[in-house]
């Protein structure tokens, strides 16, 4: 299920100001780069697992004391960051499906709530394969 993929953005630091027009060319090509990445946005949920793992590791390697100081300097509430952090007690395989699943419509944290609770990793996987067969029926 590993699916290894890059993204490559491109971003115009170059300060414009009046009068000055920007490069026509370089219009175009930010154009069909923003297309290409809307086709193939990362879904929510991707993002949150990933910024989930990412939090564990800084906070192992002491970059950070708590839950509660991430929270600040992400400002968002403790608890949105504890919902957050929460998707680390998924099973391994269910993280890697979320980090490489197409986007499926009405598929988010708040729809794997009650498969968090499961401390069960046998129980987890079937309600798991139900939301996504349930949003990938909805989807088409």
């Amino acid at each position: 299920m590993s699916r290894l993929g890059e993204l490559t953005y491109t971003l115009d630091f170059r300060a414009r100001g009046p009068g000055q027009e920007e490069n026509k060319m370089l219009s175009s090509d930010i154009q069909r780069a923003n297309s290409e990445l809307a086709d193939r946005a990362i879904p929510r949920i991707a993002v949150l697992m990933a910024l989930a793992i990412r939090f564990v590791g800084l906070l192992r390697a002491k970059k950070f004391r708590d839950y509660a100081e991430l929270a600040r300097l992400g400002r968002v509430t403790r608890a949105r960051m504890t919902q957050i952090m929460k998707l680390l007690d998924l099973a391994p395989d269910i993280q890697e499906q979320i980090l490489f699943l197409p986007n499926l419509k009405g598929l988010n944290e708040r729809n794997l709530r009650p498969i968090v609770s499961r401390i069960d990793w046998n129980q987890q996987r079937p309600m798991f394969q139900k939301i996504i067969a349930r949003r990938g029926r909805a989807g088409d």
